[in-house]
């Protein structure tokens, strides 16, 4: 239950319009929606690049059943565990040195 709550909440800016928001969308605007950012930078010429986290990065550990081995030493029986790490996915927001929304993209890290 908790994984499908996770999965929905990371999907949140997915439905968002950001090619709609460019322009006219500011970063007061973005923070007041997202929150503030896990990280952001102001350029020198007054851009400011922010970065939002959408979805944590998972782990998953696989009990794939039973192994045996026929070596050294003989007979052992034992667990296969197979994990699988996926990414963090973040959405990056751009914004101009009057503050509107210059670009975006999502990215996974």
């Amino acid at each position: 239950m908790a994984a499908v709550i996770v999965f929905f909440a990371g999907c949140v800016t997915n439905r968002i319009d950001w090619q709609a928001r460019v322009g006219n969308y500011t970063y007061d605007q973005a923070i007041l929606e997202l929150g503030p950012p896990g990280k952001s930078a102001r350029l020198t010429d007054g851009t400011v690049v922010a970065d939002w986290l959408t979805q944590r990065s998972q782990v998953f550990v696989m009990n794939n059943g039973p192994y045996y081995s026929y070596g050294p030493p003989f007979g052992t029986v034992g667990p296969t565990i197979t994990t699988v790490n996926t990414p963090a996915y973040y959405l990056r927001l751009t914004f101009d040195p009057a503050g509107r929304l210059k670009s975006w993209k999502n990215f996974a890290r």
